[in-house]
């Protein structure tokens, strides 16, 4: 009787220990999924980023033409993503802007105008590959760089170019000397940044501070920062980043607002109050610069 029951008392302590390496290595084979598809994933990600990266330096690659998108459609808002949390600085000296993206004597100037000397060093300002290096109508000699997220900078009124078509650069790299080539009253850099051929406001993606900051690893576009008429060149546009397509559509709905005229009023005066142009009032309103205002118009202002 007593071997029996130690029969027993051992098949009960082998059953539990085996239900224990069971579990063990449910868990291991558990534990071993999970890392294999999150390997897996990480590679997928990977691949995807490369082929994106693929596409953005080889579609529409032309070493003549300023802008070679002019016939590719952009859906709004669009996202672009950086690798980096901070740029280069364009010049080596404090970043000095004489003029900014916006409407400027009844003409859109769709970059920035940052303050240098003839001869000073142009750096690139993030690492991208040398698509054009010419002299183009108004804007002298300039140097036309992709970067690997979509994005396009130049860096145009060179007196010199340091590089040539197809050059890999690495950000901070010299690839011109300062100028005032061109359609430019005295010199500076004109700074142009791009995406698919719709020209950004600079300050929407980069803060032109001492840190050099990229406002944010993802941000999304909608159309305010890319319609130079909605902006002033001699003032900076409030920035109000979106960094989800959710954001981007929200701020979209929020630049609007109607605007009572009261006694006094002047559309110049109601420009400046919104930080907007006389331009993009009279174009949302479908009204001229001498239209007389009436006291308890309504306007339509993109804030």
């Amino acid at each position: 009787m007593k071997r029996i029951f130690l029969f027993f008392l051992y098949m009960s302590a082998y059953q539990g220990y085996s239900q224990m390496v069971d579990q063990s290595l449910i868990k291991l084979d558990s534990i071993s999924l999970s890392t294999q598809v999150e390997a897996i994933t990480a590679i997928m990600q990977q691949q995807t980023q490369d082929s994106l990266r693929h596409v953005f330096m080889t579609e529409h690659w032309d070493t003549i033409t300023f802008n070679p998108y002019k016939e590719y459609q952009l859906t709004y808002p669009f996202g672009i993503t950086f690798s980096d949390s901070t740029y280069a600085s364009p010049v080596a000296h404090k970043k000095v802007i004489t003029s900014r993206y916006g409407w400027r004597n009844r003409r859109a100037h769709k970059g920035i105008d940052i303050d240098l000397v003839t001869g000073d060093d142009v750096m690139v300002m993030l690492d991208g590959k040398v698509r054009a290096v010419r002299t183009f109508p108004g804007l002298g000699k300039t140097v036309v760089v992709r970067h690997e997220n979509g994005l396009e900078t130049v860096y145009a009124h060179l007196s010199k170019q340091l590089v040539k078509v197809n050059d890999l650069v690495t950000k901070g790299t010299a690839i011109g000397k300062g100028g005032n080539t061109g359609n430019s009253r005295g010199s500076h850099l004109h700074l142009i940044v791009s995406y698919k051929g719709m020209y950004i406001n600079p300050e929407y993606l980069f803060e032109f501070d001492e840190e050099n900051s990229i406002r944010n690893q993802e941000l999304w576009v909608n159309r305010k920062w890319v319609t130079p008429y909605l902006h002033s060149s001699k003032r900076q546009t409030s920035i109000v980043t979106s960094t989800t397509y959710d954001e981007a559509l929200e701020n979209k709905a929020q630049q609007k607002k109607i605007y009572v005229v009261r006694k006094g009023d002047t559309l110049s005066k109601i420009a400046s109050k919104y930080n907007t142009s006389i331009t993009a009032i009279c174009k949302e309103n479908s009204i001229t610069k001498t239209s007389t205002l009436r006291i308890g118009q309504q306007l339509v202002v993109n804030k």
